[in-house]
This record gives C-alpha cells, sequence and structure tokens, in this order.
C-alpha cells in the first residue's frame, strides 16, 4: 500500500490525536516507513473517474483559505490521460475565476470524487495547471471529445492535475442517489430478464402442451 497520501495529510498533532483517540494503527502508523512517493492510477481508480459526472475540486485562496467548487459535465469529462494525470475542460461559468486564479498562484489541489450508486468515493490530492484554448487548441479538442461525444458548452481552458496521492473512503455516510439514465439503464436490464424469463415460460407451456397432446393420443 502506497503511504503517500498519510504522509501528506497526517502531521504531527493528527499523529497525537490518533494515538490518544484511536486509529494510530489503521492510518498513521503508514508515517513510520520512508514515504513511497506520488501513486499511480489504478484500474479502479481509473474506472471511479471516468464514470462520474459531477466533482468537487478544492484550491487555495491568495489569502490562505480553501476555496471549494463544483463541476458537473456529461459522464466522463473527467478524462484519464495516463497514469498520473487527469483532464478536463474548463467551461465558461460566472466569470469571477476564483479556481483559474487560485491555481496561478497555488497549483495544489483536492479532488472529491463519489460514486453515488454504488456508494463508492476517492479523494485525490494533486498539481494542477491551466492552459488557455487559444496556447492549445488540440489539447482543448482533445478534452472537449468524449468518445463519440462533444461538449457544447463555451470551453475557455484546459486544466490538467498531475496526481499526488489518492485515498479511498468506506461507504458509511454515502446516500445512494440514481439519475435518470441510471435508472434507465437498470430498467433495460430487468425489461430484458423479463422478456427472457417470459420466452422461457412460452417454451415451458409449449412443452408441457406437447406432452399432454401426446399423452392424450396414448390413451385412445
Amino acid at each position: 500500500m502506497n503511504n503517500h497520501y498519510h504522509h501528506l495529510v497526517f502531521g504531527q498533532r493528527s499523529a497525537e490525536r490518533q494515538q490518544r483517540d484511536g486509529g494510530w494503527t489503521a492510518y498513521g502508523r503508514q508515517t513510520e516507513r520512508p514515504d513511497d512517493g506520488p501513486d499511480a492510477l489504478d484500474t479502479r481508480e481509473k474506472a471511479i473517474i471516468r464514470g462520474v459526472d459531477q466533482f468537487h475540486i478544492g484550491t487555495v485562496t491568495e489569502s490562505g483559505w480553501p476555496y471549494i467548487q463544483y463541476r458537473s459535465g456529461p459522464k466522463g469529462f473527467l478524462q484519464v490521460l495516463d497514469d498520473h494525470t487527469l483532464g478536463f475542460a474548463d467551461f465558461r461559468g460566472n466569470s469571477q475565476y476564483v479556481t483559474a486564479s487560485n491555481l496561478d498562484n497555488d497549483d495544489r489541489v483536492a479532488l472529491f470524487i463519489a460514486d453515488y450508486p454504488n456508494r463508492a468515493r476517492i479523494k485525490l490530492f494533486g498539481r494542477a495547471r491551466t492552459v488557455e484554448a487559444a496556447d492549445d487548441p488540440e489539447l482543448m479538442e482533445r478534452l472537449r471529445k468524449i468518445g463519440s461525444i462533444e461538449i457544447a458548452a463555451k470551453c475557455e481552458r484546459s486544466v490538467l492535475i498531475r496526481v499526488e496521492a489518492f485515498d479511498w473512503n468506506c461507504t458509511r455516510s454515502i446516500i445512494p442517489r440514481f439519475d435518470k439514465q441510471y435508472l434507465s439503464e437498470l430498467s433495460d436490464v430487468y425489461r430484458r430478464k423479463a422478456d427472457e424469463r417470459e420466452q422461457e415460460l412460452l417454451r415451458e407451456i409449449a412443452e408441457l402442451k406437447a406432452q399432454l397432446h401426446d399423452a392424450s393420443r396414448s390413451c385412445r
């Protein structure tokens, strides 16, 4: 298990509290060995990232306060570019440019990504930078395309995130939420199963009718 996340998160005070109130064995003890360095995204992490249509991103303001922004788009708009890099097209918003300007001053970001139907969530740290659309139109074009779909919203810049570390959370306290697409896909699965079962019953009925017909003929 890579312990880079623990080295980034747990300081002396959290270590003291974990040792006093519980949690040191499960968490803080990971910092007793040398830092393993940045994490690489594996199959599980890539799957949840590619499957979400929303996430929260935290940056640091010039005054030192944390700033959290909600981002959403078509499923897959947060793209996995390689084992260490994420990217997304930055849609035009309310023109405050807080997140973008924060990244000009401090490139550290924290992402909170949740899969509500499956009650899964991951916290991710990274270092991000913005690339204006005019400076790299090919990158912007790449991030605007999700398979055969192209994002219709006005995209002003690309955001690239170099992954530093991540940690999976337990499913406790996650309230399952289901969107229309998920419910439609789930209904299609049950509908297909119902159709298959109906065909099986019709075949069984036809076989029983044939057996009854043969039995009645043999009794004559």
